[in-house]
Protein backbone atom coordinates (compact mmCIF):
# COMPACT_ATOMS: atom_id res chain seq x y z
CA UNK A 1 0.00 0.00 0.00
CA UNK A 2 1.07 3.69 -0.70
CA UNK A 3 0.02 5.39 2.20
CA UNK A 4 1.57 7.16 5.12
CA UNK A 5 1.34 5.85 8.56
CA UNK A 6 1.58 8.04 11.25
CA UNK A 7 2.46 6.14 14.34
CA UNK A 8 4.65 9.00 16.23
CA UNK A 9 3.50 10.55 19.30
CA UNK A 10 1.16 13.31 17.74
CA UNK A 11 -0.78 14.63 21.12
CA UNK A 12 2.54 16.32 23.09
CA UNK A 13 2.26 19.18 21.31
CA UNK A 14 -0.70 21.27 23.31
CA UNK A 15 -1.66 21.01 26.27
CA UNK A 16 -4.13 21.49 28.51
CA UNK A 17 -4.29 21.63 32.54
CA UNK A 18 -5.24 17.94 32.28
CA UNK A 19 -1.64 17.14 30.95
CA UNK A 20 -2.74 16.63 27.22
CA UNK A 21 -4.40 18.70 24.47
CA UNK A 22 -8.35 18.41 24.03
CA UNK A 23 -8.99 15.43 22.14
CA UNK A 24 -11.12 17.62 19.37
CA UNK A 25 -8.94 20.00 19.09
CA UNK A 26 -6.08 17.03 17.98
CA UNK A 27 -8.62 16.13 15.84
CA UNK A 28 -9.21 19.19 14.02
CA UNK A 29 -5.30 20.32 13.77
CA UNK A 30 -4.41 16.68 12.62
CA UNK A 31 -7.17 16.59 9.96
CA UNK A 32 -6.21 19.99 8.53
CA UNK A 33 -2.37 18.77 8.70
CA UNK A 34 -3.13 16.96 4.41
CA UNK A 35 -5.39 16.94 1.73
CA UNK A 36 -6.50 13.59 3.19
CA UNK A 37 -6.56 12.38 6.75
CA UNK A 38 -7.76 8.50 7.45
CA UNK A 39 -8.33 7.39 11.49
CA UNK A 40 -7.72 4.13 11.41
CA UNK A 41 -7.52 1.28 13.32
CA UNK A 42 -4.88 -1.28 11.87
CA UNK A 43 -6.77 -4.77 12.36
CA UNK A 44 -10.42 -3.16 11.05
CA UNK A 45 -10.87 -4.48 7.66
CA UNK A 46 -13.43 -1.42 7.15
CA UNK A 47 -10.29 1.21 7.45
CA UNK A 48 -8.42 -1.38 4.93
CA UNK A 49 -11.24 -1.25 2.37
CA UNK A 50 -10.95 2.76 2.72
CA UNK A 51 -7.53 2.95 2.34
CA UNK A 52 -6.94 0.62 -0.62
CA UNK A 53 -9.99 2.95 -2.13
CA UNK A 54 -8.14 5.73 -2.11
CA UNK A 55 -4.75 4.24 -2.63
CA UNK A 56 -6.33 2.41 -6.10
CA UNK A 57 -7.57 6.13 -7.16
CA UNK A 58 -3.90 7.70 -6.84
CA UNK A 59 -4.24 9.44 -3.47
CA UNK A 60 -2.33 9.07 -0.64
CA UNK A 61 -3.26 9.56 2.24
CA UNK A 62 -2.10 10.41 5.47
CA UNK A 63 -3.06 7.68 7.97
CA UNK A 64 -3.53 7.89 11.84
CA UNK A 65 -3.96 4.66 13.25
CA UNK A 66 -5.30 4.46 16.75
CA UNK A 67 -4.62 1.16 18.26
CA UNK A 68 -0.86 2.28 17.85
CA UNK A 69 -0.90 5.17 19.58
CA UNK A 70 -1.39 5.17 23.79
CA UNK A 71 -3.92 7.72 23.66
CA UNK A 72 -5.91 6.81 20.63
CA UNK A 73 -9.00 5.97 22.30
CA UNK A 74 -9.40 9.63 23.11
CA UNK A 75 -9.44 10.12 19.65
CA UNK A 76 -11.52 7.63 18.39
CA UNK A 77 -14.18 8.88 21.33
CA UNK A 78 -13.69 12.18 20.11
CA UNK A 79 -14.54 10.96 16.30
CA UNK A 80 -17.08 9.18 17.77
CA UNK A 81 -18.82 12.09 19.02
CA UNK A 82 -17.82 14.21 15.32
CA UNK A 83 -19.97 11.82 13.73
CA UNK A 84 -22.94 11.86 16.41
CA UNK A 85 -22.40 8.40 18.30
CA UNK A 86 -21.81 4.79 16.85
CA UNK A 87 -18.76 3.26 15.32
CA UNK A 88 -15.64 5.78 14.54
CA UNK A 89 -13.17 4.08 12.24
CA UNK A 90 -12.46 4.63 9.51
CA UNK A 91 -12.88 8.40 9.50
CA UNK A 92 -11.78 10.33 6.43
CA UNK A 93 -11.00 14.13 6.41
CA UNK A 94 -10.62 15.89 2.79
CA UNK A 95 -8.91 19.20 2.85
CA UNK A 96 -9.53 19.69 6.55
CA UNK A 97 -13.35 18.74 6.42
CA UNK A 98 -14.66 15.76 7.94
CA UNK A 99 -16.19 13.71 4.84
CA UNK A 100 -17.33 10.82 7.74
CA UNK A 101 -17.21 7.11 7.79
CA UNK A 102 -17.19 4.29 5.34
CA UNK A 103 -20.61 4.91 4.19
CA UNK A 104 -20.29 8.57 3.83
CA UNK A 105 -17.47 7.86 1.79
CA UNK A 106 -18.85 5.50 -0.07
CA UNK A 107 -21.50 7.21 -0.98
CA UNK A 108 -19.57 10.14 -2.44
CA UNK A 109 -17.44 7.92 -4.39
CA UNK A 110 -20.91 5.98 -6.16
CA UNK A 111 -22.63 9.42 -6.31
CA UNK A 112 -19.52 11.03 -7.88
CA UNK A 113 -18.94 14.03 -5.63
CA UNK A 114 -15.22 11.84 -4.20
CA UNK A 115 -13.31 12.72 -6.85
CA UNK A 116 -14.38 16.56 -7.05
CA UNK A 117 -13.48 16.98 -3.29
CA UNK A 118 -9.90 15.11 -3.84
CA UNK A 119 -9.20 17.53 -6.68
CA UNK A 120 -10.09 20.37 -5.02
CA UNK A 121 -8.10 19.24 -2.08
CA UNK A 122 -5.42 18.79 -4.20
CA UNK A 123 -4.98 15.36 -3.38
CA UNK A 124 -5.73 13.84 -7.04
CA UNK A 125 -4.39 15.51 -10.02
CA UNK A 126 -6.62 13.83 -12.84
Amino acid sequence: MQYQSESRNYYSSSTTGQGGADPLERVVRLASGSAVVIFSVSTCCMCHAVKRLFCGMGVNPTVYELDQDPRGQEIERALSQLLGGGSAVPVVFIGGKLVGAMDRVMASHIGGTLVPLLKEAGALWL
